[in-house]
C-alpha cells in the first residue's frame, strides 16, 4: 500500500517509517502507528506518524493491516 496517502494509514497498522536522523542513510524503523500527524490527504515524502513507542517519522511501507 501507498504510504503517501493519508487514507491508507490507520492507527494500529504495522509500518516502516524513516526517522529524520535516518533520511541520509535510508534506515527504516518498524512500529505500530499511534497517531497521524500529517493533516494533508497526500504527502510526496510519506505521511508523518507517531509510533506507539513515541518515535516520529514518515511512512515508507505499510506492512500489515490492524486487527479488527
Amino acid at each position: 500500500m501507498d504510504g503517501t496517502l493519508r487514507a491508507n494509514i490507520k492507527p494500529g497498522m504495522l509500518v516502516n517509517i524513516i526517522l529524520k536522523k535516518d533520511q541520509r542513510s535510508g534506515t527504516l524503523t518498524e512500529g505500530v502507528v499511534k497517531d497521524l500527524l500529517t493533516s494533508a490527504p497526500k504527502h510526496h515524502r510519506g505521511i508523518k506518524v507517531r509510533l506507539e513507542d513515541g518515535q516520529i517519522g514518515r511512512v515508507q511501507e505499510i506492512l500489515e493491516e490492524p486487527e479488527p
